[in-house]
């Protein structure tokens, strides 16, 4: 099992690229499932997640063709309208199919999904709305079976609250379903829209994508299309937050500034200069010590909350006392305990930690829990006195494209064992 072994204090400085976006990746691949013409996206990030999707797509009976960033799906053909718990376990978002299986073949069964461990993701938000679009459910043996011989029928789709995998599923499904669907409590996140521009270029008619409320007329069917995907926000706060802590002098390029407001304004609050120096590029310098600022996660256009374990990270760097507050998840502080190991000070109260700052932190054998918590690790340890064990690694690998590669690129001393 590879680990990661990191020599700490050593400012970043350089220029780090943002790869394409896994988590619009994900459901761009699963679209590909509504048409039987060729589907190109370009910007694919090679990391654990999308290869899983990859297998996945090719499981129904889709030709997946990989070219570096670019991949072709051709799902001419499909065998198999079903994911099965093999491929699901590993990932959460392979639920992602569950809408377009259903709308093209008329029939899904998808294993319940796994993924990260970091509270409850029910699937049932996308169940129930697949429902009020016609399709009949059942669960038996870990498995979600949706049948619609008829075709999916438009409806009135209200999210309890906010789920973006929920949002991307219903919005697959409802492009080819008869009449209009209406989405309300829609997710925001710039992926949503993302996914919502490439069903646009394969024929599918939506306005609203980006807001609380999407209209879809459904068509009869969509054709193929090719579409690049966009930047990385997580990959790309990650980075920002490096440059920070490390009191380096990064740029970090390739990245959409837009869809770092909230990650941007909370770091600036404690003390890092951030300003653009070009098209897609951020500059970030510490000029001073930082200090300690609360955060509370959010859905788009709020803090995100696959940052808030990196923003942990830096608020131990912080003077004063921090207060982070999780709205999303539950059970989303498992890093707490691994950076408290490398001496920060931190104290949890159920959704809310207190951060307390500025703490030396030294080199520690360390286990990342979660592929954010694996990020919020690696930040501590570039920090650290001394070296720095990161064990159970795969976890970074499920959604950052070679990161060691693009530390050690700007200075890092990091390196992957066996």
């Amino acid at each position: 099992m590879d680990k990661f072994l990191i020599q700490g204090g050593i400012p970043l400085e350089g220029e780090i690229a943002v790869s394409g976006a896994k988590n619009s990746a994900l459901p761009a691949l699963a679209a590909c499932l509504l048409t039987d013409d060729p589907v190109t996206l370009l910007g694919i990030p090679q990391v654990r997640d999308i290869g899983t999707m990859q297998r996945l797509l090719k499981h129904t009976g889709a030709t997946v063709d990989v070219s570096s960033e670019r991949v072709v799906v051709h799902a001419g053909s499909m065998d198999k309208a079903e994911a099965p718990y093999d491929l699901v376990k590993t990932m959460r978002a392979s639920s992602l199919v569950l809408g377009p299986l259903v709308a093209r073949s008329g029939r899904a069964r998808v294993s319940m999904p796994g993924g990260c461990a970091i509270g409850s993701r029910p699937i049932n938000l996308h169940v129930s709305a697949l429902e009020l679009l016609g399709a009949r459910i059942s669960q038996s043996h870990g498995y979600v079976e949706a049948v619609a011989e008829h075709g999916l029928c438009g409806g009135l789709i209200h999210f309890d609250r906010i789920t973006v995998t929920g949002t991307e599923d219903v919005l697959m499904a409802a492009v080819l379903a008869s009449g209009e669907t209406v989405i309300e409590n829609a997710a925001r996140e710039p992926e949503v829209a993302d996914l919502a521009a490439l069903l646009g270029k394969m024929g599918a008619r939506i306005e609203g994508a980006g807001t609380s409320t999407i209209r879809v007329i459904g068509v009869e069917r969509l054709h193929g299309a090719e579409h690049q995907i966009i930047p990385d926000r997580i990959e790309a706060g990650t980075f920002l937050i490096a440059g920070a802590i490390t009191g380096g002098d990064l740029v970090v390029s390739g990245c959409d500034p837009d869809h770092l407001n909230a990650l941007v304004v909370k770091m600036r609050q404690a003390g890092a200069e951030i300003r653009p120096t070009g098209k897609g590029q951020l500059r970030v310098r510490r000029p001073g010590k930082l200090k300690s600022t609360d955060m509370v996660t959010e859905e788009h256009p709020g803090f995100a909350t696959d940052l808030q374990a990196q923003y942990m990270a830096l608020m131990t760097q912080a003077e004063g006392i921090a207060f982070i507050t999780e709205t999303i998840f539950e059970n989303r502080y498992m890093h707490a305990l691994e950076l408290m190991r490398m001496g920060a000070n931190i104290r949890l109260d159920g959704r809310q930690a207190a951060v307390a700052g500025s703490t030396p932190l030294t080199g520690a054998e360390v286990i990342a829990s979660d592929l954010r918590a694996s990020a919020s690790l690696v930040l501590a340890a570039l920090v650290a006195g001394g070296e720095t064990s990161i064990d159970r690694v795969y976890h970074i690998d499920r959604g950052y494209e070679r990161i060691e590669a693009k530390l050690a690129g700007v200075g890092a001393r990091i390196r992957r064992v066996s």
